[in-house]
């Protein structure tokens, strides 16, 4: 980690503090483009001080990213990108607003003098061809889009690169299609197999979870119902396991109350709409860390009437219930019709190593648990059935790989995602060189494939090898 700040110091020794050259204006095509930024206009037009387009909300305190200016010297004027990076343990503000009022739009060009972002505030409309550019929302829209969270490795390229962007690639374009053509079989698209479950595996640092988290938004934006799981991991771990009687599995309630609270933070309003459609008794477990009920029916019913909130409710507030609802909402949501309903599941081999191969987790020096025994993970795990679902498989949370043929998973499901392909990797580099992570003095094609070639591809490791170019 040392040597990093001394190669940033001795670079900048060596060019004597020279600026390059100032590049020449964009043809008037992509200026027009460039300026039609909502983002860009906003800084523009607002008149704010670069202070005010911060918030608490946003603020991290996280590693310098490796080879970027400062915040202040992050304006577009010093094209040298020299400066900044030394202090390891900086504290920055993630910028609620991805552009600074003296943002320049005529940097923002890709390869072969291509517009390297495109401003839309939807990823639904795109097409093949245009793929391999970058999108950025404010942090703020992300998280108001995904409130469940963010994925790790998307986090950690927003810090490092101090831009809330995303690179829309064909292999997450396939997938997109994949399911909107399932919901509306009139649009045409050059995939021949469509699948209504999919499994996402591939490298590490591929991008799986970013593409599953893209997905995720624009499902929202078309209007979709989205159980959106950011993390599996978490559903197998923390908390109490209590064994239910009934069901011969192991109830998680603190999970549970977790699972529900999540879904409603973006669905509220449409799950207020959607009517209850099973009214059969729902058993009532341990409550976390208070036993049973005593003296009370151990069972809960919903009354007619009831809307899929009102259930949530149920079993936010009644820990007794939580894990009976979290299982009925799965019931549910199978049932609903009026508007598509999607299951995204990241972490999701983590649903199939305790339970079938390897590490099983240890409970209260009981024999060890599986996964599949934790009642909440054997409602949702399971892909055979005629729900539009997708698991994204992480490699970087230790839960092992998994054989070919799962249980409960349909043999065609696992679509390999690729790592970057070379023009892909030139837009990354060129989106690197932007936010001064390469200097821009020092950018060439020779050294950008080398950061390729080096890296196989891997996005985190593209981006850790840049600083040095």
């Amino acid at each position: 980690m040392l040597l990093r700040p001394l190669l940033r110091r001795a670079a900048a020794a060596s060019s004597g503090g020279a600026r390059a050259p100032a590049l020449p204006d964009p043809p008037a095509a992509l200026a027009s483009l460039l300026l039609a930024s909502r983002s860009y206009a906003k800084a523009k037009g607002g008149g704010k001080p670069a202070a005010s387009s911060t918030s608490n909300r946003g603020k991290v305190r996280a590693k310098e990213p490796r080879g970027v200016a400062s915040a202040d010297d992050a304006d577009g004027d010093d094209l040298g990108g020299g400066g900044g990076g030394d202090d390891l343990d900086a504290e920055f503000e993630m910028p609620t607003d991805p552009l600074p009022p003296t943002y320049d739009p005529a940097l923002d060009v890709g390869p072969g003098g291509r517009p390297l972002f495109a401003f839309t505030d939807t990823f639904g409309s795109f097409a093949h061809r245009s793929a391999n550019v970058y999108v950025d929302f404010t942090l703020d829209e992300w998280n108001a889009m995904l409130p469940e969270g963010l994925p790790a490795g998307m986090m950690k390229e927003f810090q490092e690169t101090r831009r809330c962007a995303v690179m829309v690639r064909k292999s997450f374009l396939d997938l997109r299609d994949n399911f909107r053509r399932i919901v509306d079989p009139a649009i045409t698209t050059n995939l021949k197999d469509i699948k209504k479950q999919i499994v996402l595996d591939g490298p590490r640092s591929c991008g799986k979870s970013i593409a599953l988290a893209m997905l995720v938004h624009w499902a929202r934006t078309e209007g979709w119902l989205v159980f959106y799981v950011p993390q599996g991991k978490d559903w197998t771990h923390g908390g109490f396991f209590y064994r239910n009687e009934y069901s011969d599995l192991f109830d998680t309630p603190v999970q549970a109350a977790k699972i529900l609270q999540d879904f409603l933070k973006y669905n509220e309003t449409r799950l207020q709409q959607l009517p209850c459609q099973i009214f059969e008794p729902i058993p009532l477990g341990e409550g976390a860390g208070v036993g049973k009920k005593k003296g009370a029916d151990d069972t809960v019913e919903m009354p007619e009437g009831s809307t899929l909130y009102d259930l949530i409710q149920t079993g936010i507030t009644d820990t007794h219930a939580s894990v009976g609802v979290v299982i009925r909402l799965r019931k549910e949501l199978s049932l609903v019709k009026d508007v598509p309903v999607l299951f995204a599941i990241d972490q999701y081999n983590s649903w199939f190593t305790f339970s079938d191969f390897q590490e099983p987790v240890t409970v209260r020096s009981c024999r060890p648990i599986h996964a599949k025994e934790l009642a909440t993970v054997n409602a949702y795990r399971s892909m055979l059935h005629n729900d539009m679902m997708v698991g994204a498989f992480s490699h970087s949370t230790a839960v092992g790989k998994l054989r070919v043929e799962l249980p409960d998973v349909p043999s065609d499901a696992r679509l390999m995602f690729p790592r970057y392909t070379l023009e892909e990797a030139e837009t990354v580099c060129h989106y690197y060189m932007r936010q001064k992570i390469i200097r821009r003095e020092s950018f060439s094609e020779e050294k950008w494939k080398k950061i390729y070639y080096l890296s196989n591809g891997n996005g985190s490791e593209m981006r850790w090898l840049a600083a040095f170019v």
